[in-house]
């Protein structure tokens, strides 16, 4: 899914977020996401506006009932309500239901989105494939162009998907442990490591991934690299910090971890686009401040060396590539 062109440049050189439009921010599990208001076709005919003489007063019963039915279209509308009932449903909190999810309706819909084909695919969620492909994209380049040589480089995928990652980083030699919390994906990750493994040519360093259906919180052992893309967007703020700290234990030279940025704009198109009910919005998304990532590597023993920023329409991620403190790379 890697794309050419995709800039590696610090983020400090990049061109800043463009200014607002008229989008509403959708959550997506592994993605972050804006969808466009449906424009409504001009009228034939404007209606002079009535002035306030002409308005009915409403009578106290008649005001109350109006009150209560607005109260009820925000409950309904509640994110956090609708979140509660999907996160019991499925028997526990947020990683329940992420793993529910990802193993139903969420399956088929990200496979689509992570796949190749085009038919049954729509113009926002090729555009979400493009910025997950970008993402990768510029992972990849930025442990190419580390002193870390991946052919033989003990690689722990956290939250692997479909193997957008593992599998490019086993072509290069990788020895390469995928996870991710839904059977589902792994299984599709497993398929799509075979079918790339069939397709290599004589002597071809593609070693097949190691694949495991575990949570994040429940990996273990040391490995050269460690990342963990498009994953933080299910982990509050505090979950977050600590869940950074563990995959830094993990890690020995790199570590690398894209997450959905907290910006004002963001947040309110985030907060606009929650009072819409939707499938999609059956896991909470949680934007991140890049100061609180930094902060978390540098509790871990970790800097920030490379930073990159990806976007597309619907699509916004910032990529932090850390080192050990004390490493001059």
């Amino acid at each position: 899914m890697a794309r050419a062109g995709v800039s590696t440049a610090p983020l400090s050189r990049l061109h800043p977020l463009p200014p607002p439009r008229p989008a509403l921010l959708h959550h997506h599990p592994q993605a972050h996401v804006l969808l466009r208001p449906q424009r409504k076709a001009p009228s034939t005919a404007a209606a002079a506006l009535p002035t306030a003489a002409d308005l009915p007063l409403l009578s106290l019963p008649a005001a109350a009932a109006a009150a209560a039915a607005l109260a009820a279209a925000v409950s309904l509308s509640d994110p956090e309500r609708r979140r509660r009932a999907q996160a019991e449903a499925a028997g526990g909190g947020d990683k329940e239901a992420v793993r529910a999810y990802f193993n139903s309706t969420g399956f088929e819909r990200w496979r689509k989105i992570y796949g190749s084909a085009t038919e049954g695919v729509n113009r926002v969620q090729l555009d979400i494939r493009e910025g997950h492909a970008q993402t990768v994209a510029k992972a990849l380049a930025m442990l190419r162009d580390s002193p870390l040589q991946l052919a033989g480089a003990t690689v722990c995928d956290a939250g692997c998907g479909t193997g957008s990652l593992s599998i490019p980083l086993a072509a290069e030699g990788a020895d390469v442990l995928a996870s991710d919390i839904s059977a589902a994906m792994v299984s599709e990750a497993q398929r799509q490591a075979q079918a790339a493994l069939a397709a290599q040519p004589a002597g071809s360093p593609f070693r097949m991934p190691r694949f495991e259906v575990r949570d994040l919180e429940s990996l273990e052992g040391r490995y050269d690299v460690v990342v963990c893309l498009d994953v933080l967007i299910h982990y509050p703020r505090e979950e977050a910090r600590a869940m950074i700290r563990h995959l830094a234990s993990l890690a020995g030279k790199r570590l690398l971890i894209s997450f959905a940025p907290s910006t004002l704009y963001l947040d309110f198109l985030k907060r606009v686009g929650e009072l819409f009910p939707g499938p999609s919005k059956a896991t909470r998304a949680y934007l991140h401040a890049e100061r609180d990532i930094e902060d978390a590597l540098r509790e871990a023993g970790w800097r920030v060396a490379n930073r990159g920023f990806i976007s597309t329409q619907f699509y916004f991620a910032k990529l932090f590539d850390a080192v050990p403190a004390g490493s001059s790379s």
